[in-house]
């Protein structure tokens, strides 16, 4: 059992309706960071979390009767620990770690991981030996704290096929003795890759539920930049860390301006007053760190664009220009069909609709079951006077859609 996956027992009493608000909150916040401390320390991600859910049933129970203590974090921390360390003993394994872990017990309030603590775990979850899927939810699991459902629905799977990655994940991490740490040496560079990979992943999951308003998963887009922010103030000297975190930020200002009363604004018609200016500001200073360390990489690349849209005072004065100048650099680290898709869009303002067609047209075999490809597509041939086939594409788009906000714009966009 997950605590995550466990529903609390009704309990109608005023008191208990209040403790159990305050545990729900303490769960929320501290649950994701203890079981990463008892991961890095036992090994385990099973043993973990058994012993997390078994402190939020003891806290659920105690808690009601004697109230919230003043230390609801570390309350737990202790509970589960001690969870852990009774399931240690009774299955007789890891003695000499009991020892050493009894001899240096946790001080009062001490924070229920340290950043050091995720970070192996977080590496751990993103090993290569793991399925891209798989390092995902796991990721989302053991690191962030979200249930299988939440997963599920993040992902698009089934809450079955969900539990059973997540599940075989573990499997292979404990059979295949894979290592919770923080490479080094040569296999640095692309583990972080990785890793970074994952939570522009998990970012970019909060902003497409199907059957959803433009909103974001606020819960999942905060986990994301919580990560970002543990990975590069963890690993200040990796250049691409930062680059990843400035990314993050900048996306994050524009939020406010991108979904209104559930509507999605594309970027040219938002309004850039609703950015948020603290975060775009602390995002060019992150930004301007990683080009100071002179190893420019992929994610530095794509913050540098994001930067190009906040610099501009409106979409009119934006520097296209720029903008291709820096897609062209990314294709030496990122030849992707999407890094390659949005550079067609930036082309198409800079060298004509007519050249930005060619390109796209090029992407269709890895595309055509992309909306945005479609959706992209339709923009330029309407822009050359094509509009019937601007019609077929854009209808096309339509149907592959599954975010209603997006899907109110493209039959808009039918409609006239």
């Amino acid at each position: 059992m997950s605590y995550s996956d466990a529903a609390a027992p009704r309990d109608e009493r005023p008191g208990a309706a209040a403790s159990d608000r305050s545990l729900a909150e303490v769960v929320r916040e501290e649950s994701a960071r203890i079981t990463a401390t008892l991961t890095a320390s036992f090994g385990s991600f099973d043993l973990a979390e058994d012993a997390v859910a078994e402190a939020v049933v003891e806290a659920l129970r105690e808690w009601r009767v004697q109230g919230v203590p003043p230390r609801p974090g570390a309350w737990l921390t202790q509970a589960a620990r001690h969870n852990a360390l009774d399931r240690v003993r009774r299955e007789r394994v890891l003695r000499d770690k009991v020892a050493l872990l009894e001899a240096a017990p946790p001080r009062s309030g001490e924070s229920a991981a340290t950043t050091d603590e995720r970070l192996p775990v977080l590496f751990g979850c993103c090993h290569p030996a793991l399925a891209p899927d798989a390092q995902l939810a796991l990721t989302l699991r053991a690191v962030c704290g979200l249930t299988t459902a939440q997963i599920a629905r993040v992902t698009f799977s089934s809450e079955s096929a969900t539990g059973q990655r997540i599940s075989r994940a573990k499997r292979k991490i404990a059979t295949s003795g894979i290592p919770l740490r923080v490479p080094e040496g040569p296999d640095a560079a692309a583990r972080l890759d990785l890793v970074l990979t994952v939570v522009s992943v998990m970012y970019s999951e909060a902003h497409l539920s199907a059957g959803a308003d433009a909103s974001a998963d606020r819960d999942l887009a905060d986990d994301a930049l919580w990560l970002a922010t543990v990975i590069a103030s963890a690993m200040p000297r990796e250049a691409e860390a930062l680059g990843l975190l400035a990314l993050l930020q900048l996306h994050r200002s524009r939020e406010p301006a991108r979904a209104v009363d559930g509507e999605l604004v594309l970027l040219d018609d938002q309004d850039r007053s609703r950015w948020d200016a603290r975060l775009i500001a602390g995002a060019h200073r992150t930004l301007e760190r990683a080009a100071m360390l002179r190893r420019p990489g992929r994610w530095q690349l794509h913050a540098a664009i994001a930067a190009c849209h906040t610099d501009a005072a409106d979409a009119a004065s934006t520097d296209w220009l720029q903008v291709l100048t820096l897609y062209d650099m990314l294709l030496a680290y990122d030849r992707s069909p999407v890094v390659r898709l949005n550079r067609a869009v930036a082309l198409a303002r800079v060298e004509g609709a007519a050249v930005a067609l060619a390109e796209v047209d090029v992407l269709e075999d890895p595309l055509a079951r992309s909306h945005l490809w479609h959706a992209v597509r339709a923009a330029l041939l309407r822009d050359l006077g094509r509009d019937d086939e601007a019609l077929a594409a854009d209808l096309r788009a339509l149907e592959l859609t599954v975010n209603e906000a997006e899907r109110r714009i493209l039959t808009a966009r039918v409609g006239r």
